[in-house]
C-alpha cells in the first residue's frame, strides 16, 4: 500500500509529502527446493494533490504506480508486474480532537500485456484520528480491496508522535507500516517496515494465472534533507520477504483478513520464493506547512 492521506487539523505534522519516487532491488531470492534463484527490481511513484476546500475539509486526489520485475518460475523469463492506483477521497476535521479520512482506491494490476476489465480492482481505506495531545495522535481504520484471489481486508491501528524538539518521530499504522526516525539537522537516521499484499493477473501468452504477492520489508535508512527539508534523499538497506505465488484464475479464498486466509485450498503453481536482502533509494518532495501564511489551512500527512 503506497498512498498519502492528507487532512486538515489544528494539531498535526507540519508537512505533506506530495511526491515520492523509489527504486530498489533484492538480492538472491531462492526458489525453495531448487538450486535456482531470482531477484526483484522495483520502481514506484506516489503523487498526492490535496485540494483544500476550507478549514475543515480537503479533497484528496493523486495516483500511485508500481512496477516489479522478476522470474516467477525457476529458469523462467523475467516478468514485469504493474499496478496503477487512482486516489480520490475526502479529509474532514470535526473539532480540535477528531478528524477522519476516507479514500477510494480503484486500480488496474497485471503484466499490462493483454489487459482486460478483469484487471480492474476496487479498494478503499477509512481512518478516524484522535488528537490526544499536541504531540501525539491516534488513528484507527480499515483497508479493504478486491483482488484476483478474493476480498482482502485489514484493520489499522496506530499513532503519530513528534517530540517537542521536532527531532524524534514515530509514524505507526499496524500492520501496514512503521517509520521511526531521529533528525540531526540535514541528516536523518531511521528504520521502517512496510507490509504489502496485492495480486496481478498474468495475461501474456494466455497464461490464465495470477500472482498473489506478499512483501514484508524491514529496513534502516540514511536520509539527506536538502533545500530546507523540502527535498529528501533516502538510502535504505534491509530484508524483504518478496514472495510471489502463482495460482490459476478462478482459484480464490473466502476472505483475507490481515495475515490470515480463510477458506484457502489453492495449490501454488511455482516454488515458494524466499526472502533476501534489499537496497532501495527514494526521493521525496515535501511541502513544509510551517512556512505557511496565517491564512493557510493547516494540513497533516498520514501514510
Amino acid at each position: 500500500m503506497l498512498f498519502c492521506l492528507v487532512a486538515p487539523t489544528l494539531f498535526a505534522q507540519d508537512y505533506v509529502d506530495l511526491l515520492r519516487i523509489g527504486y530498489g532491488q533484492t538480492f538472491n531470492n531462492d526458489f525453495e527446493g531448487t538450486a535456482n534463484s531470482t531477484f526483484v527490481k522495483s520502481f514506484d511513484a506516489d503523487l498526492t494533490v490535496p485540494i483544500v476546500l476550507n478549514d475543515d475539509h480537503a479533497v484528496i486526489t493523486g495516483a500511485v504506480y508500481n512496477r516489479s520485475n522478476l522470474q516467477l518460475q525457476p529458469e523462467g523469463p523475467f516478468t514485469s508486474l504493474h499496478s496503477t492506483i487512482i486516489k480520490v477521497g475526502l479529509a474532514s476535521t470535526y473539532n480540535d480532537r477528531w478528524s477522519s479520512t476516507v479514500v477510494f482506491l480503484p486500480k488496474v494490476a497485471s503484466d499490462y500485456v493483454n489487459s482486460t476489465g478483469e484487471d480492474f480492482y476496487f479498494g478503499g481505506v477509512g481512518l478516524l484520528k484522535y488528537q490526544k495531545t499536541e504531540h501525539l495522535k491516534y488513528r484507527f481504520g480499515l483497508y479493504a480491496s478486491t483482488e484476483a484471489f478474493g476480498v482482502f481486508t485489514t484493520p489499522i491501528v496506530g499513532w503519530y508522535y513528534l517530540s517537542p524538539n521536532n527531532k524524534f518521530e514515530m509514524d505507526v499504522s499496524l500492520p501496514i507500516a512503521v517509520d521511526i526516525n531521529y533528525t540531526m539537522d540535514i541528516i536523518t537516521l531511521g528504520m521502517d517496515y512496510v507490509g504489502i499484499g496485492r495480486s496481478f493477473r498474468i495475461t501474456e501468452n494466455d497464461a490464465n494465472v495470477y500472482a498473489d504477492v506478499t512483501e514484508l520489508n524491514f529496513a534502516t535508512y540514511l536520509q539527506f534533507n536538502a533545500l530546507q527539508k523540502s527535498v529528501l534523499l533516502r538510502a535504505k538497506f534491509g530484508y524483504s520477504s518478496s514472495n510471489y505465488e502463482l495460482y490459476r484464475n478462478g482459484e480464490t479464498i473466502d476472505l483475507g483478513l490481515s495475515a490470515f486466509s480463510f477458506g484457502d485450498d489453492r495449490e501454488p503453481l511455482n516454488p515458494e520464493i524466499s526472502g533476501g536482502l534489499y537496497l532501495k533509494f527514494e526521493a521525496i518532495y515535501r511541502f513544509n506547512i510551517s512556512d505557511k501564511s496565517p491564512a493557510t489551512p493547516v494540513l497533516d500527512g498520514d501514510e
